[in-house]
Formats: structure tokens, C-alpha cells, sequence
């Protein structure tokens, strides 16, 4: 229980906010602040999984519509700018060519799926999110939304970990 004891202790809004901070989704963070405390970081992650799968459409869109898009972490809200623009560092490092691409691309993607492009985008460069994204334009409209859904999972438990390792 120690190990999470920084997000055990927070209370009411504090710990709505930063639940918030890694998902989006309103009842993601109702249910994860109902299921405290956390026993330990196992019990969190499989928890934050089970509540994320639990979950319907309209759930994970209001999740993703917490993002910048690919390539613009300053559009993040405040309590979250900071992080994506960890996040999307590699994008951020891209040469003008890659950057207007993914731009593009953002653009093609919401106009085929009606959401946000959303990638777990920790670690890679602009070059490996512009490949990534280009190819899941070619997805039909149900496997994407399963691969976006999966993306936020990864999202939300390196998020989580932030909270529990300051």
C-alpha cells in the first residue's frame, strides 16, 4: 500500500484531478476513486485496465478528447500541457517536413474516424509517428478505434506512474 500512497492520500478534488491527468474519461475516474485504496501498483494497474475496458464509446472519446493532437502538446489544458510535451518530444524535434506531414495527417485522420489521432507517442520520433499514423489511416473504423483504445490504456499507465514516482 506504501507504494501508492501518494495517490491513496490525495483527497476529493486532488485526487479527482490527478486521476484526471492520466484519462480523460469521467467514469474511468469515478470508478478508480470509488476502488481506492490501492492495495499496490498491481492492484492500480489492473484496476485502471479494467475500469478503461469496462467502458463505452462515448467513454473513450471524451478520454481522447483530452489530447493535443499529434505535433501540438501546447494545446494540451494546463493540467496536462506539461506531460504532452514530454510525451511528444520527438515529434517536437522533427524536421518542418515531418512536422507539417503529421499535421496532414491529424487532419486525414479525424476526418476518416471523427476523433483525434491518439498514439502513445513516449519515446518516439516524429518520423516513427508520421509512419504510425499513416499506417492506421488504412484501418477500418472499428479496428481503429480498438487500437486508439489501447493507445490511452498505455497512456494512462505511464501517467499513473508519474503520479506514484514524482
Amino acid at each position: 500500500m506504501d507504494e501508492c500512497r501518494v495517490l491513496n492520500e490525495l483527497e476529493g478534488e486532488e485526487a479527482r484531478a490527478a486521476l484526471t491527468r492520466c484519462c480523460g474519461s469521467t467514469r474511468w475516474v469515478s470508478r478508480m476513486l470509488q476502488e481506492r485504496p490501492f492495495q499496490s501498483r498491481a492492484h492500480l494497474f489492473e484496476a485502471a485496465s479494467r475500469h478503461w475496458s469496462a467502458l463505452d464509446v462515448a467513454d473513450w472519446d471524451e478520454a481522447f478528447s483530452h489530447h493535443p493532437r499529434i505535433g501540438e502538446p501546447n494545446a494540451a489544458a494546463k493540467s496536462t500541457a506539461a506531460w504532452a510535451t514530454n510525451e511528444q518530444a520527438g515529434a517536437a524535434r522533427s524536421a518542418d517536413d515531418v512536422r507539417a506531414a503529421i499535421a496532414e495527417g491529424n487532419r486525414a485522420y479525424e476526418a476518416k474516424f471523427g476523433r483525434i489521432y491518439l498514439v502513445c507517442a513516449t519515446g518516439k520520433t516524429g518520423e516513427e509517428l508520421l509512419a504510425i499514423l499513416r499506417a492506421r489511416l488504412d484501418n477500418d473504423a472499428e479496428t481503429e478505434l480498438r487500437v486508439a483504445v489501447g493507445e490511452q490504456e498505455k497512456i494512462t499507465r505511464l501517467r499513473l506512474e508519474k503520479i506514484l514516482s514524482p
